[in-house]
């Protein structure tokens, strides 16, 4: 009798079960939540800067995200996975990097292919090698590309402003854009990447939270100003400051929300360091001596590629282990 009760007691205390044994408080769908909360700052910033219409822009980017998702898994005859948000966030996230007044049309289509070719493709969720918001925006810059470069001013604009991105002002004319405005928004750019401060808020958000491993950011922010302010320190007629470079263009945007993705970046503590300092080394070589005023996209693509490898060779040693 005792021995039965010492066994039924046993068996409550010991439960028998595959891996993973340890087990987050997190789970697929409230990260998503969490970085979709995270962006809220950038779309209302959008929505400052170059009008409601930019609302019709993310909620096409987003419905036909999520539509190509289901209809792929109908198509496969799989479980659907459109209400773990992952579809969902990457249609905001492709919107928040298109030009605004964007066409409709092209923002179903980038949206597609973001889903189909960056995602799906490669077997869904978390096994996708590429940002799929990134493929998407890299699909639309080679099939439209003057309406994937043409920008607005914002409605907060003052007659010193143009229709120029900084970048391409400081690339081709020379002019450096005040601090003030790359800062807060008011300048021409994507939807969601103008405003470093929206960014900021929303970026600090999904590191507190722990959404996101703050060694990529922190290690980008420290790469591009380095990396940068060597070349300014030799040449300031010829190169602009790193704080011009760091809230021009798509790089904040791309620290903290493109580079973090959890599928397509390091796994290792080691491996997102060398990850971030690469990103902003390829980041500065192609502002600096390539023929396009950003790089944010392919400096992120470029070391999403080489993720498997920094993986391989940033594994931390067994103990004991002697090679």
């Amino acid at each position: 009798m005792e021995q039965t009760k010492f066994l039924e007691l046993q068996e409550k205390r010991l439960k028998l079960g595959s891996s993973p044994h340890i087990k987050s408080a997190f789970s697929t769908q409230k990260a998503m939540i969490y970085v979709i909360l995270a962006l809220v700052p950038c779309i209302i910033s959008s929505i400052i800067f170059f009008g409601f219409y930019q609302i019709v822009i993310i909620l096409t980017s987003v419905v036909f995200a999520v539509l190509t998702e289901f209809v792929i898994k109908k198509l496969r005859k799989q479980n659907l996975s459109i209400d773990d948000g992952s579809a969902a966030l990457t249609g905001l996230l492709l919107a928040l990097i298109l030009p605004p007044n964007y066409p409709l049309v092209s923002t179903a289509l980038g949206s597609i292919f973001a889903i189909a070719i960056g995602k799906e493709v490669f077997g869904g969720l978390g096994y996708n090698i590429f940002n799929p918001a990134l493929i998407g925006r890299a699909f639309l810059q080679a099939s439209f590309p003057v309406e994937t470069t043409t920008w607005v001013k914002p409605n907060l604009a003052v007659d010193t402003i143009t229709s120029a991105t900084p970048l391409a002002q400081f690339k081709f004319e020379r002019i450096v854009t005040d601090l003030p405005n790359l800062f807060y928004g008011n300048i021409s750019g994507s939807l969601g990447e103008t405003s470093a401060l929206a960014i900021l808020i929303g970026g600090l958000f999904l590191i507190f939270t722990k959404v996101a491993n703050w060694q990529i950011p922190v290690s980008m922010i420290i790469g591009l100003i380095v990396f940068e302010g060597i070349l300014w320190i030799i040449n300031p007629n010829e190169f602009a400051s790193p704080l011009f470079h760091l809230f021009s263009g798509g790089f904040m945007f791309g620290a903290f929300f493109m580079a973090t993705d959890w599928v397509t970046s390091p796994l290792t503590s080691k491996g997102m360091w060398i990850y971030g300092l690469s990103i902003s080394l390829l980041i500065v070589l192609i502002r600096n001596f390539g023929g396009l005023p950003e790089g944010v996209m392919y400096a992120i693509l470029l070391m999403n590629a080489v993720t498997p490898l920094i993986n391989r060779y940033t594994v931390p040693k067994i103990f004991g282990e002697t090679k």
